[in-house]
């Protein structure tokens, strides 16, 4: 089966499209600022035009067609009325679901997770992401086979309706199961390289900017580095993890990475695939949380990111929650809510650059609390130890006994761990903020 007619099948370009979503007590579709308006973005950012939709409250979806009989008849009817050619579903459906659906309501169904692996697939640049998104794309397709013979059969109107057989189902199933485990292997290789990458440079503090899609993640980048990165206000505009120097006043230079953002019911076969790219994350010795406080679903979408960071292990990471677009919000009691979620919480526009500051001052208390105040002793002869220590410490005291240096030295608790096996460490409290604030000022 060839990638042509995979990406055909998935797309949703240029196409009128109908939203379908519903309600359930563990998973309410929220009504402001109106019903689906995320997946009214989603459908957008894929290309298609939306001009209507349909809701309903269930306590939770028809096993066989999503939502009830009365809703696909409402459903048909809009379909007709609008001339759509797409129905695009709020959930994640099992093949026989969609197989129903398209059936009583004669028109293709996309949902939401074949949707934003679509989204990822024209947005992905580098090697690796069209290899993390082509994977996923295959993990989804595997259960779905069937439907797609169907649809190339109806596209191509001479093979027939009874479909292919089972032979040729079991072929495609092998080509498939080859080429995912091609693009594992492939993709383990780069995760290895990321690994080491990132270890490599571990005498460097590195701080991650994590959060839901178009938070604003890549413009407080652009503010805080003077980086020249792609602003987009779109959803899932970034992809791909970018490293950036980052010059906090008062401290010195950080490595700063942004993230691909998360998003509700993001599809585990996507975060599986992207565990390579979010590897800076999960080794970061900070996450920058951006949110986009003027949005109404930020509590919400702020949860859906700690899930994802759950599910990569970097949930307990050190954290400053960042709420972004402050110059937006007119009541205050907005933000009061927000600041409540988290004990180290910034209200900032990366717009304006108002808060940056106080963003600059959070991030340097917090990393503080990294670093050591101690005393080590080592060989007088060991000049690489010296140097190592003048290179990532700050040296208080410097005295000679017999054929051993001792010195007191101020520096980040990892980098000290580094040596713990070459010294004698006499003593190691944490360093008080103000003091440690001034190493490589």
């Amino acid at each position: 089966m060839s990638n042509h007619h995979q990406r055909e099948d998935l797309t949703v370009h240029r196409e009128e499209a109908v939203l379908a979503g519903v309600s359930t007590p563990e998973s309410p579709i929220d009504d402001y600022p109106e019903p689906m308006s995320e997946l009214r973005g989603l459908a957008q950012a894929a290309g298609a035009r939306v001009v209507g939709g349909v809701t309903q409250k269930r306590m939770k979806p028809d096993v066989a067609t999503y939502i009830g009989k009365g809703k696909i008849e409402e459903l048909s009817r809009l379909i007709d009325d609008e001339q759509a050619n797409v129905v695009i579903v709020d959930d994640e459906l099992h093949p026989a679901q969609v197989r129903n659906l398209e059936k009583q309501t004669h028109t293709k169904v996309v949902d939401r997770t074949e949707l934003i692996l679509d989204i990822f697939a024209t947005r992905a640049q580098t090697e690796q992401a069209k290899l993390q998104v082509e994977l996923a794309q295959l993990e989804y397709l595997r259960p779905r086979l069937k439907r797609l013979w169907t649809h190339l059969e109806t596209q191509g109107g001479g093979i027939g309706t009874r479909g292919p057989g089972e032979t040729q189902l079991e072929t495609d199933r092998r080509l498939i199961d080859r080429r995912i485990r091609e693009l594992r292997d492939r993709l383990s290789i780069i995760k290895k390289r990321k690994e080491r990458e990132v270890q490599a440079r571990q005498v460097e503090f590195r701080v991650s900017l994590v959060g839901y899609t178009n938070a604003g993640k890549s413009t407080l980048m652009r503010a805080l580095t003077k980086a020249d990165v792609l602003v987009a206000d779109m959803l899932f505009a970034t992809l791909d993890t970018r490293t950036r120097r980052w010059a906090i006043p008062g401290w010195g230079k950080v490595l700063l990475s942004d993230t691909v953002g998360f998003i509700r019911k993001l599809p585990h076969d996507l975060v599986e695939s992207f565990k390579a790219t979010l590897e800076e994350a999960v080794q970061a010795d900070l996450l920058l949380h951006v949110v986009n406080a003027a949005d109404p679903h930020a509590i919400a979408q702020y949860h859906a990111v700690l899930d994802v960071l759950e599910e990569i292990g970097a949930r307990e990471k050190p954290t400053v929650l960042v709420l972004n677009q402050i110059d937006e919000i007119r009541d205050r009691t907005v933000l009061n809510n927000l600041e409540s979620l988290h004990p180290h919480a910034v209200a900032i526009s990366a717009q304006t650059g108002e808060g940056l500051e106080q963003l600059c001052a959070m991030v340097v208390s917090t990393l503080s609390h990294r670093y050591v105040e101690a005393e080590v002793e080592f060989h007088a002869g060991n000049g690489r130890l010296r140097a190592y220590f003048g290179a990532h410490g700050q040296i208080g005291q410097e005295s000679y006994d017999d054929d051993n240096v001792r010195l007191k030295v101020r520096m980040a608790r990892h980098l000290l761990d580094r040596v713990q096996g070459e010294v004698r460490i006499l003593s190691a409290i944490q360093a008080h903020p103000d003091s440690a604030a001034e190493h490589l000022r």
